[in-house]
């Protein structure tokens, strides 16, 4: 089962590198870094990365085609897939709170993953690119100079439309915060397409976007957990029915603003009793002492026997300790699934 890690995007290039270093010493299959508002360059900021490792995949998500034409996407994505020598990846989504801050609307998002994978498919290619879809059109772009292996081109994709299409078009699918009865669920809608296809359903890849808070106290753990719970799928419809039951989704969901106004301020919600919030980290993300890996490692086996090919495991504050653990447990309890 492939590891992957996904590291905060307001890292200053060289810390980022040094992560990156640190990781593939530990046999961590990629990097991803997250696509935020008050993240630096998804693309520039993987340079000194590429420069300083010899095997570690890596690459953005989820970026949107809404927010960067697919054109010039292609173009960033060719560039870091040659520093990296051929190991460059992107995961394609329809776009979130970016696009909203540039007063954008999600139109036809499926249509719009679909042909952004496609013009980045025929970049990808080498040959020059002719392209005239029904959103976006390219005509004549041309990456003849690239002369590395292909970059590997994801879909983020959540919903039943977005998996189907994506099992045709990408080179793998990133799920986010995907329980392993969700999981289930997503390869209900991906592998009759994969099948239809001629693609073999157990080599295609699908990795779960996974937060994961590894401190050295429960206690640490769960309180950055906390302090981070606003920006996962966990606690949103829904896939707040994954992990708590009806009656609770709706307690959680008149606290909506609470956890907002807490983001990346303080643990304390305030609301919601701290219970409720508490089972919720505790079923949708990874928050545990370092001596309790063993109980994460054995979720990850139900992550991979519901169909999932890896995991990405998204770091937070003191991100090296996390990635110490993580290497020295989880990649070797998990690579020969």
């Amino acid at each position: 089962m492939r590891v992957d890690l996904i590291i905060q995007p307001h890292l200053p290039a060289e810390e980022f590198a040094a992560l990156g270093e640190l990781a593939e010493r530990y046999g961590i299959s990629g990097v991803w870094v997250s696509n935020h508002l008050d993240g630096r360059d998804p693309f520039v900021n993987f340079v000194p990365l590429a420069q300083r490792t010899r095997q570690l995949r890596m690459g953005p998500t989820a970026l949107s085609p809404y927010e960067e034409h697919p054109m010039q996407m292609a173009k960033l994505l060719m560039t870091l897939n040659e520093l990296a020598g051929g190991r460059a990846q992107v995961a394609v989504g329809g776009g979130g709170g970016t696009i909203d801050s540039m007063g954008l609307k999600a139109v036809r998002m499926v249509r719009a993953v679909r042909e952004c994978l496609e013009i980045l498919h025929l970049a990808a290619s080498r040959d020059r690119v002719f392209y005239e879809g029904e959103l976006f059109q390219m005509r004549g772009l041309d990456t003849g100079w690239a002369k590395a292996p292909k970059p590997a081109i994801f879909a983020a994709a959540n919903g039943e439309q977005m998996l189907r299409m994506s099992a045709r078009y990408a080179d793998g699918i990133m799920t986010s915060d995907f329980t392993p009865e969700r999981l289930r669920w997503a390869r209900g809608h991906m592998d009759p397409v994969l099948e239809e296809t001629g693609r073999d359903k157990h080599a295609f890849p699908l990795i779960n976007f996974w937060a994961c808070h590894i401190k050295e106290t429960h206690e640490e753990a769960m309180a950055e957990a906390r302090l981070y719970l606003m920006a996962r799928g966990t606690i949103w419809d829904p896939y707040i029915f994954d992990v708590v039951n009806t009656g609770e989704a709706a307690e959680i969901a008149k606290h909506y603003p609470a956890f907002v106004k807490a983001y990346r301020k303080t643990d304390d919600i305030q609301g919601p009793p701290r219970e409720l919030v508490n089972k919720i980290v505790e079923r949708g993300v990874t928050a545990c002492a370092a001596s309790e890996i063993d109980g994460q490692i054995e979720r990850f086996k139900a992550m991979h026997a519901a169909g999932a090919t890896g995991v990405a495991l998204c770091l937070y504050n003191e991100p090296a300790d996390a990635i110490r653990v993580i290497g020295e447990h989880i990649v070797p309890a998990l690579k020969d699934l």
